[in-house]
């Protein structure tokens, strides 16, 4: 297993290399230096791999947390490239977005392009809800 200390001490060769962790974890560092944290895993019998984050901003702490997630959604049967991808479109850092409030967006953006008996037919039918119950119910 990996230290801080080995980390921080790995330093760019001619070639790009990888210094492993445990369970699929490692270090890529690349030719000029740069250090990030990736996960090695088999889905749907292929082999993927998923970027972590960067050397110092994602520490090997957290790297190791990173990892333990993403193998909590590979049990439940999902990719987890699939949702860091999720994640990263739904904002998950900003506070949750409503349906309703994404359809009264894209709603003001095409209003001018119908009639309104129309436009009013749209909006009352959109309903509303937090949008990531949308996903739920859409299972991949």
């Amino acid at each position: 297993m990996l230290t801080d200390k080995a980390v921080r001490a790995a330093a760019a060769r001619d070639k790009a290399y990888k210094i492993a962790d445990s369970r699929g974890l490692h270090l890529h560092i690349s030719a000029s230096g740069h250090k990030s944290w990736r996960y090695k895993y088999r889905f749907d019998k292929k082999e993927r791999l998923l970027t972590l984050g960067a050397y110092p901003e994602v520490s090997l702490a957290d790297a190791r947390e990173k990892r333990d997630e993403a193998k909590k959604i590979l049990r439940a049967g999902r990719d987890p490239r699939h949702s860091a991808t999720r994640n990263r479109l739904l904002g998950q850092n900003e506070p949750a977005a409503s349906f309703e409030n994404v359809a009264r967006e894209w709603h003001a953006l095409q209003i001018d392009r119908w009639k309104p008996v129309h436009a009013n037919d749209v909006i009352t039918s959109l309903g509303s809800g937090p949008i990531n119950r949308i996903h739920s119910a859409m299972r991949m």
